[in-house]
Order: C-alpha cells, then structure tokens, then sequence
C-alpha cells in the first residue's frame, strides 16, 4: 500500500487537471492506483484513516484558495445534514448550483475535489438545480458556521483561521460569495438630453442575502479589495422576509469584479 503523502499528492495533480497516466508517471505508480485514489475506492489500512484528511483534527494540508472560494458558496446556497443514522457522524456537504450556469457545477466539482481529494463527488438532478453533494466525517469541522436553523436566523461568524485564509485570499471568497448568491447584469436608464430621451446601459453587481451576517463579510472582503459598494433593505419573497442587496455600479469597482468574477455561466 502506498504512502498517504503519495495519495494525497496525486489526489492533487488529478485536481489540477492531470490525467490518471500523466498522475502515475508523476507519482510513480499504477495507473489503476490513481483510478481507485480518485474514486474513492482505495481500501483504507486503518478504521481512523480519515482522520488524517481533517485540516483541523489532525493538521492535514488545506487548499486555502479552493476553501475561501468554496465557503463562500456554502455561505450561500450550501447545506450540511446528517447521513443515514445519526450515530454514524456522516454528514453530506450540498452546494445547490441552478441549471442556468452549468460552468459553476463545475466550478463548484472541482473545489470540492481539490478541498477535500480523496472524497467522491456526485451530482444529482433537481427540478431547475443540480445539487453538488460530498460526503465527509469532518464537514462541521472546517465549516463551524453549520447549526440547526436557516443561516438568517442565527448568527454567522467566522473562526479566527477561518478570516486568516479570507483575507489571504478575499476575490475567491466573494467570488465564491457572488456566484451563490449574486449576478452581473446589465442596467438601463433613460435620461433626458437636450429635449430628447437618451437611453445608458453599464454592468453592475447584485448580491442578495437575508442574513445580515453574511452580508456583513461580504461588504468588509469588499473593502478589503477596494470595491466600492450601496446597500438596501427589501421585502423578500415570503412576505415578512427581509432580503439585505448589495450592489456595485462604479466603473472602476465593476471592472475589478469583472477581473475575477464575470458573468455566471
């Protein structure tokens, strides 16, 4: 059996785009091995392996771009809940991603695959959506923000590593942030001109949440990086829901969004 530094190394290169042959080349091993490595198939020499995956339990290495994007997403449209029998300790991570921007699946699949390597990830089919699934021991672990209640209603704060990586790496953060629960669009005013109407469209930003915590880390990584920003209150969809919006219309703020984030797709 290979060493987990082999392993994990692999894991690596094959989330970095790197073919099972080239992988194997690289490593020194089977191709088979990097096959079973990257599907989760690899038989485990110890019941507590897996604990040498957990960047908190055991000082296991971490992506910490990958993360800063990925918590951003789970800040927005991620869940975490308990698989099968509770006792088992298994919990589900899920990223919803709407069909409309299929490129953020798989944005979002290879975040998950370069976060935590040695992991499966699944995709599976919802009506309108498609939920990007891995299933982990460790997930409350790296995401401390889990709790029983809607993100809105409780409080959402950030563990002092966690704001360490964020400020390392805050474009992946709001990026992650925007592509949740965000867009780019384009708005169209009309003015009158020396008697006549003229009609103006530029890009801005939106991004929408109810839960002033979250609003609240977006707007400081936003200043962080300079990017000007307004903010609102309005009524949400349920009615006594209060949806807090962000947006970004300065030209020179949209154009360094657009350097790092950009339109969904």
């Amino acid at each position: 059996m290979y060493p987990r530094a082999t392993v994990n190394e692999a894991l690596r290169l094959h989330a970095q785009g790197w073919t099972d042959h080239a992988v194997a080349q690289a490593c020194n091993v089977s191709v088979q091995s990097v096959r079973n490595w990257r599907t989760g198939r690899r038989r485990r020499s110890t019941k507590n392996e897996s604990e040498t995956y957990c960047p908190r339990c055991s000082g296991a290495s971490l992506d910490h771009r990958a993360y800063s994007y990925l918590l951003g997403l789970y800040l927005g449209d991620g869940y975490i809940g308990y698989v099968g029998e509770r006792a088992k300790k298994v919990w589900a991570l899920q990223i919803s991603c709407a069909n409309d921007w299929p490129g953020l699946v798989q944005e979002c699949t290879n975040a998950l695959h370069t976060v935590l390597p040695n992991h499966r990830v699944i995709v599976v089919n919802r009506t309108g959506c498609k939920d990007v699934k891995a299933y982990w021991k460790h997930w409350l672990c790296i995401f401390p923000q889990h709790g029983a209640r809607r993100k809105h209603e409780r409080q959402i704060s950030l563990a002092e590593w966690q704001i360490a990586i964020v400020e390392n790496h805050p474009r992946e953060f709001v990026r992650g942030l925007i592509h949740s629960d965000g867009c780019r669009t384009t708005n169209r005013v009309r003015r009158m001109v020396d008697g006549e109407w003229k009609y103006y469209e530029y890009p801005r930003y939106f991004f929408s949440n109810a839960s002033r915590d979250i609003l609240g880390l977006l707007v400081v990584m936003l200043d962080l990086l300079g990017i000007e920003w307004k903010f609102r209150w309005k009524r949400g969809r349920e009615g006594h829901q209060v949806q807090g919006i962000v947006s970004i219309a300065k030209k020179p703020s949209v154009a360094l969004l657009d350097s790092f984030v950009g339109p969904k797709y």
